[in-house]
């Protein structure tokens, strides 16, 4: 998948990023999941055993005049750079709401309702294929379920306060109120998994939770984000078989994130096109996804460097994973429309020849990946 090829691309690029990624992974059937910690303490270590790197902590509350500068704080910065950005760009910043799942302790977790197993049993050893805990709901339970999450107490927004949100993260009650069976067929979908406890009755709805640490003493609940409010939230997800006693790490919640118009505002080297010494890098960008917010950074530091030395880069070849991005956040994009994005193949463009449509996907993808390898290590090669 296209996820994949970005994986690929930067680890051939040696993306620290990736390379702690791989050294803090976590069983989860396929996916690639970390434990947080291990994983920003090997970036952390990293980067301060270079020579010639200094780390001042501070904030920046205007835009630098001279020097090589890369603005990659994340979209939900502190006010005064933000402020700086816009009276520097004159565009209205966009905006999103985003949202995050809840955190359960493990040993509060009923191993008598939930059992082990990845979604049709993925993964490439025994951790990966037991890597999500499900707890089953039958057609009850979950009718009741949907009934609490739309009751439930939500928080609301600030007078004047108004944002979409990004599809790829919609908090659960917002999926609710789309249609009470959007659940089901979304993060509660029951197919590819077999109950260990009663392998002859088959779940209405399944509600997972993936391993949060190395540890494996926390669990997330997959693809639960909401912005219930806090007592709300261990009310109605108590509801969940397996999860009646659950205690919480961390409950859910929502925030805003802002962006800049990145087509009308970055060139293709994803520099401020009113100050070529200021790039931008990570989500704040307009991506969406940890692992294309880190394929930007990647670039936009490589790109830096190439200039400090006197050697600028050309731009990145559009065939690649990391090219459809870039080209669609610095110009592919429509601006009037512009919302984050993950990398996906429909910013491909496409090869000649091959059918359109379902049937033909699998050959357009693979053709895709190809394209993309030539294009990402003739371009790496210099």
């Amino acid at each position: 998948n296209a996820v994949g090829l970005l994986h690929w691309e930067m680890r051939q690029a040696g993306s620290l990023v990736m390379q702690a990624a791989d050294a803090s992974r976590l069983p989860a059937g396929g996916a690639l999941a970390v434990d947080r910690e291990g994983f920003s303490q090997y970036v952390t270590d990293k980067l301060m055993a270079l020579p010639n790197v200094t780390l001042e902590r501070g904030e920046i509350t205007a835009l630098p005049d001279q020097g090589q500068w890369i603005f990659a704080t994340g979209p939900p910065h502190s006010a005064a750079p933000g402020q700086a950005i816009q009276a520097e760009t004159g565009a209205d910043r966009l905006a999103f709401f985003d949202a995050i799942a809840a955190i359960v302790h493990a040993e509060s977790i009923d191993r008598r309702i939930a059992w082990a197993q990845s979604r049709y049993d993925k993964g490439e050893n025994e951790a990966e294929r037991r890597a999500y805990l499900n707890c089953p709901m039958d057609k009850a339970q979950y009718e009741a379920f949907i009934d609490a999450l739309l009751a439930a107490e939500k928080t609301e927004f600030h007078e004047g306060e108004t944002a979409g949100y990004f599809d790829g993260c919609l908090p659960i009650e917002v999926m609710a109120e789309r249609g009470r069976e959007t659940l089901r067929h979304g993060p509660m979908k029951p197919v590819g998994l077999t109950n260990a406890h009663d392998p002859e009755t088959k779940a209405y709805a399944v509600v997972q939770l993936r391993r949060d640490n190395a540890l494996g003493t926390l669990f997330n609940i997959v693809g639960f984000q909401t912005k219930m409010k806090y007592g709300a939230q261990v009310e109605v997800f108590r509801m969940i078989p397996g999860l009646e006693k659950a205690r919480f790490a961390r409950l859910g919640g929502i925030h805003r994130n802002t962006f800049p118009n990145s087509p009308t505002l970055l060139d293709s080297q994803m520099r401020l096109r009113s100050r070529p010494h200021i790039r931008f890098a990570g989500q704040v960008t307009g991506v969406e996804g940890y692992v294309e917010s880190a394929a930007m950074g990647l670039l936009a530091g490589r790109m830096s460097a190439g200039e400090l030395a006197g050697a600028p880069l050309r731009d990145v070849p559009q065939d690649s994973a990391h090219g459809a991005l870039i080209h669609h956040i610095t110009g592919g994009a429509e601006a009037k429309t512009f919302q984050p994005m993950n990398v996906n193949f429909g910013l491909f463009r496409p090869v000649d020849g091959l059918k359109g449509g379902r049937r033909g996907r699998r050959d357009r993808y693979k053709a895709y990946s190809d394209r993309a390898k030539t294009a990402w290590q003739g371009w790496l090669d210099g």
